[in-house]
């Protein structure tokens, strides 16, 4: 019985991006995302089935566009970037469906998962292998000590609990 290598792939940054939405004040969503950020991955077969990823971003790289907002962001009040610079995934198992992992935000891992389509692998015109996945899935914010609330004078929630998550990753066959 022989055992398959492994295959290597790094992100391609400039065709990737992890993302979140959130409700606000319950009648609007906000949108943003980590603009400094890292992914692997690790294969032994070309549906990515039980393929190892890893990702990391830095919060204080977190964007929704408004300065205040990204600042109380950045703060003890959400992600506390100073103290905890980075979140991180690691997976446990993907399916070709299902991506199974631990996410760690602030020190706390939870276990979550994440919808995943798979739309293949590509040679790009410079001879590149590419892969290229959607992801989507929600967690409790609160789960991850991220608790600041407020209410408005009406009585609507300001922050949802609930933030639903968006990845869409394209790899580079690296070995």
């Amino acid at each position: 019985m022989s055992i398959q290598a492994k295959t290597k792939w790094k992100i391609d940054l400039a065709h990737s991006e992890i993302g979140f939405k959130v409700k606000h004040m319950m009648i609007s969503t906000v949108t943003g995302h980590f603009e400094d950020f890292n992914a692997t991955a690790e294969t032994d077969n070309d549906g990515f089935v039980n393929a190892e990823f890893a990702f990391v971003a830095k919060t204080n790289s977190i964007n929704t566009k408004n300065k205040d907002r990204d600042g109380h962001l950045k703060s003890d009040d959400f992600f506390n970037a100073e103290k905890y610079p980075e979140l991180s995934f690691k997976s446990k198992s993907f399916d070709g469906e299902t991506l199974v992992g631990d996410l760690t935000i602030r020190d706390i891992t939870k276990e979550v998962k994440l919808d995943v389509d798979f739309n293949g692998i590509a040679v790009d015109p410079y001879g590149q292998t590419k892969a290229g996945f959607e992801a989507t899935g929600t967690i409790n914010r609160k789960h991850f000590n991220l608790t600041w609330s407020a209410v408005t004078e009406t009585g609507s929630i300001v922050v949802s609990d609930t933030v639903k998550l968006f990845v869409n990753i394209q790899f580079i066959k690296s070995a």
